[in-house]
């Protein structure tokens, strides 16, 4: 039966509807997809032996024939398969864990291909656990070779993966996967072709083999992206938008001097170069990327009262209606000076007719429901995380429609490495808050282990009763996990229970991302008016909760965290006139982890975290865990700066001279990865 790229998973055999349900979780829906989830590692068992030669501790392939095998109990009840194996000459066994199924389908004369590390039991030399199949030809899948490791999802292994593929490699030949990147300029760019990166990434010969076939694929997903951000900046030039916005010299001396703080030289120039893109054509389309705390709030604020000036109206989109409340807060009194009129949407709606309003802030769904972007002269997108890329594409629909395009401001917190930055920011001018304003209390760090525990406690109720100041306790989780790997970290839920008897003096909180909208609204006011003295949080709080009075910053299981997530948690404090501390709970006593966390106590700077994480960590941790993940890679590493400006270059190229690389551009149209 032919195949195409193009089809649907279900075509592949034995591939059925829950099998199809349980690959789209990992992004695959289609026969290319499944080609494009490359190995995560791989397992070398390619050295092969006789029984009679294998050592304990050796990492070996061995091919013969299940003699016997039989069910075991254990002390505690537990069930053991006990294979035994031979390779014609000797004999070992073969040890399995609560497989009982192995006794139906592993019967007695089979002929097996086995690959594993040998270890000892009862004072013998046996396989525990090892990769297995049946010898049907001579070309094992899952043993005897490099052997590639995928991401899994519930139900899905990565032995059936690896299966599924490399039904589709016997079928490469039939596959259309003519190289949309001409041999002259793969020579040039010193990369392999595609239909031999997409066979090695998946079987690879040796380590080279599989490094050269992942830079191929790697450059084709960076050069998606920088190809993406080349048209999308073509597309935004394109617009003429329906204002331009001038603002006189006076008019931004009147600003400065009504703030009741002077401004950093990075507020400052950030400000100039606002000023210089509202009154030239095309529209703005700046991101505005600053520490945590470092006032991109002012700027924004400087943008809605320019739009004002020129009587246009703004709004304020943020990605949570805490983060929409605390920003109706901080503008409503910036601009209080200048009459400017400052409502919040929310679900129940808003008190006046949105027409009537100077700045309107709400969550970015709210705000797309009831603006009529055409008579919007200024749009800000708070999207911590999230790059605003969702937001921009679709006022890039509306302006598309009507011919007209707002200036957009976006605003980012998280600290980017120079690489990524350099990659995600294609399409977009930068401006960058590189200062702290003055005042700004530098935050102690301390790294607390499990010993001290208890004192720790102590310190922070005395603290908290000598300051009358308050403290957050960060968790990783909500509820406790099941999952070995999980054991150790603690959950929101079990440690507001526990920290309630502790500190029995003290009210405490809890907040997590269940709670419904007003709960959560109603706890972080509680908090804001010192009802509740230790707040107990999942990394909700991580952004949106400005409380002057809390100085405390606990980090539960803090290596769970990447560098950059927990500067954005150790800035929730400080933020006040007391002195602030961030602590950081850990029973991981790695050398690694332990010089990851000494980073963060002596470093301030975001963009440095970044740096350091980036280098320590590599690319797909970074970011800390998974539901604040950004920018996220499945083949390419942030660390390849040469992969990443030789993606650009060519990108470059292919924008100046579109009718000399059609292949490449429609190649990606078909992706519906470019649209230009």
């Amino acid at each position: 039966m032919a195949i195409s790229l193009d089809d649907p998973v279900s075509e592949i055999p034995f591939v059925g509807p829950l099998y199809q349900k349980r690959l789209k979780k990992l992004e695959i829906e289609t026969v290319e997809d499944l080609l494009h989830h490359i190995p995560s590692r791989y397992v070398d068992f390619r050295h092969t032996s006789q029984i009679s030669k294998l050592r304990a501790g050796e990492v070996v392939t061995v091919q013969g024939q299940l003699v016997s095998i039989t069910n075991i109990k254990t002390k505690t009840s537990k069930l053991m398969q006990i294979g035994k194996f031979s390779d014609g000459e000797d004999a070992i066994n073969i040890m399995w864990f609560n497989q009982p199924y192995l006794l139906r389908s592993l019967k007695p004369g089979t002929i097996l291909s086995v690959s594993g590390k040998v270890s000892f039991w009862q004072k013998k030399l046996c396989f525990i656990a090892p990769q297995y199949e049946k010898l049907v030809d001579d070309q094992p899948v899952h043993t005897g070779r490099i052997v590639p490791i995928y991401h899994e999802t519930s139900g899905l292994s990565s032995k059936w993966i690896r299966s599924r593929v490399n039904y589709l490699l016997q079928c490469i030949d039939t596959l259309i996967l003519d190289d949309f990147i001409p041999k002259k300029q793969l020579t040039d760019l010193e990369l392999q072709d595609y239909k031999s990166s997409i066979t090695a990434i998946h079987k690879p010969a040796d380590s080279n083999d599989a490094k050269l076939a992942r830079e191929r694929l790697a450059f084709n997903e960076l050069l998606k992206i920088q190809l993406e951000n080349n048209f999308n900046r073509i597309k935004w030039e394109k617009y003429k938008k329906s204002h331009q916005i001038n603002v006189s010299k006076k008019d931004i001396e009147l600003f400065l001097s009504k703030m009741p703080f002077e401004l950093t030289k990075s507020q400052t120039r950030s400000i100039e170069e606002i000023v210089k893109d509202l009154k030239d054509i095309p529209p703005m389309n700046r991101l505005l990327e600053g520490d945590v705390g470092s006032g991109k709030t002012v700027v924004a604020a400087f943008a809605a009262y320019a739009s004002h000036k020129n009587r246009l109206q703004s709004v304020f989109m943020a990605p949570t209606q805490i983060l929409a409340q605390q920003h109706y807060d901080t503008l409503k009194g910036l601009l209080k000076p200048f009459n400017i009129k400052v409502s919040l949407i929310t679900s129940s709606g808003i008190k006046k007719d949105f027409d009537e309003e100077d700045l309107i802030i709400g969550t970015h769904a709210l705000i797309f429901k009831k603006a009529n972007f055409e008579e919007v002269g200024l749009v800000v997108i708070d999207e911590q995380h999230r790059f605003g890329v969702k937001q921009r594409a679709l006022l890039a629909e509306k302006a598309e429609k009507s011919g007209k395009a707002p200036n957009v401001l976006t605003m980012t917190a998280t600290p980017i490495p120079r690489t990524v930055a350099l990659t995600l920011y294609g399409d977009l001018d930068l401006s960058t808050l590189d200062e702290m304003p003055k005042g700004r209390q530098k935050i102690t760090t301390w790294i607390v282990p499990p010993k001290k525990r208890d004192s720790a406690y102590e310190w922070i109720a005395n603290e908290i009763k000598k300051e009358k100041s308050q403290a957050f306790v960060v968790c990783p989780l909500i509820e406790e996990s099941e999952a070995e790997s999980l054991k150790t970290v603690k959950s929101a839920i079990k440690q507001f229970e526990g920290l309630k008897k502790i500190f029995k003096n003290y009210k405490l909180g809890l907040m997590h991302g269940r709670l419904k909208v007003k709960e959560k609204d109603e706890v972080i006011a509680d908090f804001r008016a010192k009802k509740i003295d230790i707040l107990v949080s999942t990394p909700v709080v991580e952004v949106g909760v400005d409380i002057p009075n809390a100085t405390i910053m606990l980090i539960e299981t803090a290596d769970r965290f990447g560098l950059a997530q927990l500067h954005q948690l150790r800035g929730r404090v400080g933020r006040g006139a007391k002195k602030s501390y961030c602590l950081l709970f850990t029973e991981n006593t790695s050398k690694k982890v332990q010089n990851r966390l000494e980073a963060l106590k002596s470093a301030q700077n975001g963009r440095e975290l970044a740096e350091i994480d980036l280098s320590m960590r590599g690319a797909g941790e970074v970011f800390g865990i998974k539901q604040h993940g950004i920018g996220e890679l499945k083949i390419a590493n942030w660390q390849d700066i040469d992969l990443i400006k030789k993606s650009r270059k060519f990108a470059d190229e292919i924008v100046a001279n579109q009718k000399s690389h059609q292949k490449i551009i429609q190649y990606f149209q078909k992706m519906r990865k470019v649209d230009n």
